[in-house]
């Protein structure tokens, strides 16, 4: 799908690809919120650093929401929702949409049609988020650019994507329209669960309380930095290992945190692959937790590059 809307509408961005917003004051306070908060939150975390009251709790619910939710966004809305690189039943699909929109970086709808809609114009105008469009020039235009990717244009209304363009069949849905609708019933899910599991880990409220801190606030600002990183320095700093017609690139010192999403040209270069670690020591813990529920039976269709169709993209050493 994204492949074909790239080619059909490279030439032809018009209003039928942007979707207006009807609060816009509202929905770039509640994002300003989200971006603000977090980072506030490291005044509590620097205070507990100090009186040296860290506990290994804190830690463990850091890891637990960080990677359940971080699954959520690349295996849940990206990889199965965004680019259908596996089937999967009704059940597993509601799992992955809702530990996505415990991550609290939009509703499921609106990230995937944002998502479509950059494959369909990458770096060039109409992309929601490219580092390269009309940000000027020299180290200015750079620095505004990444700044842009990274986070500027989730306050702005100007080229987000047109939902029922570039997500019909989630809007068509059941399952994904109803995760949808009750998005902010999983964000605050997904503020609850690290207090009860910070609570029932350490074994008091005031450890259910810093579980919250690291689960919930900690969590969501390393997520949501990560992902911005994949929209950011992975269009301007990192490797080509393929030839495609955008400026993506693979940044191998993200994959710990990124969880594969860091290898973004060879996702560019084969859109619709389960793994985008393709190369020798690329880690992609995504892609091995597809490969474990491929090989349970709860994930079928897995599609994946041939060593063939990498060969043909593959950009010859220098």
């Amino acid at each position: 799908m994204v492949g074909k809307l790239r080619s059909v509408t490279m030439s032809t961005l018009s209003a039928a690809d942007v979707q207006g917003s009807a609060n816009e004051k509202l929905d770039r306070f509640l994002t300003g919120t989200i971006t603000v908060v977090p980072f506030l939150a490291l005044i509590f975390v620097g205070v507990q650093a100090w009186n040296q009251s860290l506990h290994l709790s804190d830690l463990v619910v850091f890891g637990i929401m960080y990677f359940a939710t971080g699954f959520g966004i690349t295996i849940g809305f990206h990889r199965m929702l965004t680019h259908r690189s596996f089937e999967t039943s009704r059940p597993v699909k509601a799992l992955f949409a809702i530990l996505g929109s415990a991550a609290i970086e939009g509703p499921v709808i609106a990230w995937v049609a944002d998502h479509r809609k950059h494959h369909a114009f990458t770096d060039v105008e109409g992309d929601p988020h490219s580092p390269h469009v009309d940000h000027g020039h020299g180290l200015r235009g750079a620095l505004k650019g990444l700044f842009h990717a990274h986070l500027g244009w989730l306050f702005v209304h100007d080229q987000r994507a047109k939902k029922d363009r570039y997500a019909k069949d989630l809007i068509d849905d059941p399952i994904i329209a109803w995760v949808n609708r009750t998005f902010l019933l999983w964000v605050a899910l997904g503020l609850l669960a690290p207090f009860l599991l910070g609570w029932a880990i350490g074994g008091s409220v005031q450890l259910g309380l810093t579980g919250l801190l690291w689960g919930g606030a900690v969590r969501m600002l390393v997520l949501h930095h990560v992902t911005y990183s994949i929209n950011s320095l992975c269009h301007v700093f990192g490797s080509r290992r393929y030839e495609t017609d955008d400026e993506s690139r693979n940044l191998g010192w993200l994959a710990p945190l990124a969880m594969g999403e860091n290898f973004h040209n060879n996702h560019h270069a084969f859109p619709t692959s389960a793994r985008h670690g393709l190369g020798k020591g690329q880690i992609d813990s995504a892609a091995a937790i597809i490969g474990l529920m491929e090989r349970v039976g709860l994930v079928w269709d897995v599609k994946r590059p041939s060593a063939e169709q990498q060969a043909r993209k593959r950009i010859p050493a220098a």
